[in-house]
Formats: structure tokens, sequence, C-alpha cells
């Protein structure tokens, strides 16, 4: 069986070809009900292969015997972030339907505090599953910080960027791959973000009260980068480290992640 895991083969598979369908469907459902463009599609579509084509990567390095239900709550998230992009990406060219993107980001952030809990008491907290949950936030925060930055200007695409910038500067500094231990002001830094976001989205407040409370979310999460990183300095800057991805399954859980995502 650990074999099969390794490969990719029958452990997988269904999982690996029910996230596809399931980001197809709802890309029809969404034309059907509010109407999904040319760029919604190709968007939708973009995120549908680059899920599938990590996970077919990542799943066949590792010794998992199953997907587990964990990853599969993850992969439910992945999806409906799959949608919030391809509405984003069309309300470039017309009006988008707030309600429906909102209330897929809200569904999407709720269930980022499911997957992890389902992952603990199912006893399958995984290196895997821990990037794969680490991932989907990250994306989903790029993906509401590009919608929101287009009424309240494109310093909040920093908010979504921060994280890809890290990982481009890690690939120059090593010591920034080090795995960081669990942070309860992490994970509120992270759902700051979440939560900010959506709700500026969503137009609930006054423009300048919106830019006050995204300001103040993006303050937030420069001081959790920046602790983190400190943390990594003075932990392993002088000397080499292992990279995240080599580090043990056992000794990593959903409870570990990069700076600034949770």
């Amino acid at each position: 069986m650990a074999v099969q895991g390794r490969c990719g083969t029958r452990p997988f598979g269904p999982d690996r070809v029910a996230g596809p369908l399931a980001q197809v469907v709802l890309l029809g459902a969404l034309c059907r009900t509010v109407g999904l463009g040319p760029a919604g599609w190709l968007t939708g579509c973009a995120c549908t292969v680059a899920t599938w084509a990590a996970l077919t990567r990542a799943v066949r390095g590792s010794w998992l015997p199953s997907f587990g239900p964990a990853n599969r709550v993850t992969l439910a998230r992945a999806t409906l972030v799959g949608g919030v992009a391809a509405l984003v990406a069309d309300s470039f060219g017309r009006r988008s339907p707030v309600a429906v993107l909102v209330g897929l980001a809200v569904v999407a952030l709720v269930l980022d505090a499911v997957d992890g809990r389902v992952a603990r008491r199912t006893g399958t907290a995984t290196a895997l599953g821990a990037r794969f949950d680490m991932e989907v936030d990250a994306f989903l925060i790029l993906v509401l910080s590009v919608y929101v930055a287009v009424p309240l200007g494109p310093w909040v695409l920093a908010i979504g960027a921060l994280r890809y910038l890290f990982v481009a500067a890690s690939w120059v500094l090593p010591w920034l791959r080090a795995p960081l231990p669990p942070s309860t002001a992490r994970k509120a830094v992270a759902a700051v973000q979440g939560v900010v976001l959506v709700a500026a989205g969503a137009g609930l407040a006054p423009r300048p009260l919106e830019r006050v409370a995204v300001a103040a979310a993006l303050a937030l999460l420069g001081w959790s980068f920046g602790r983190d990183v400190r943390w990594l300095r003075r932990a392993g800057g002088a000397a080499a480290v292992r990279p995240v991805d080599a580090a043990p399954a056992g000794r990593r859980g959903r409870g570990e992640s990069a700076p600034g995502t949770g």
C-alpha cells in the first residue's frame, strides 16, 4: 500500500479525479446561475489544472496509504477558492455577483477551521496535508486581495503577495525554509486577513473605514512575517537547515505553517 501511495496510483486516484470534476461542476453551476464569461472559465480551469498537477506531484513523493479525510476537506476548499478566482477574473469585464463571491469565500474560510480539526481527530495530520492547507489559504488571500485592490488601490496586493515574496526569498536564503513552531498569534493574524478582505469585498462599510481596516490587517501581517523571519534567523541563520518538505511527516502537522498562513 505504501508503494501505491508513493506512486500515486489507486489510493489517490479517485481523489485526484474528484477534485477536477467538482471544479468543473461548480464552474458550470456559476455559469447557469450568475453567468461566467471566458475569463472566468479560463481562470477556473487553470486553477483545476494547477491543483491536479500539484497534488499528483505531491502524492507521488509521499508514503501515505490514503489521501485522508482532512485532505478531502481541503480539496473541497480548493474547489471553492477556484470558484472565487473565476468570479474575480470575470469581475474585470463585467459586474461581479458580490453575494455569490463572498458566500463562496466565507464557506472556504469556515472550512479552514474544519480540515485541521478533522486531521487531529482522525490522526491523519501529515506534512502533505499541512502544505496543501497552507497553499489553499495563501491563494485565497491572494485572490481576495486582487478583488479588493480594485476599489481600494493596488497597495492591497501586498497582503496576497507577501507569502509568495517570502517563498521567493527562501530560494536565496535557505534558512527561511525551516519549519516554524505552532503560533496562536500567527493563526489569528492569518484569519484576520481573510475576514477583513471578505468584508471589504462585500462593501459592508464606507470606503474610508475599509481602507483603515485593510491597512491595519496589512500592518498585522507585516508584523507576523517580521516576527517569524527574526525567529528563523536566530534559530537557523548561522547554519544550513533542512528544507520544510524534507521534515518527517510525524513531526509536522497542520499546526506548523509558513509565516502569515496560519
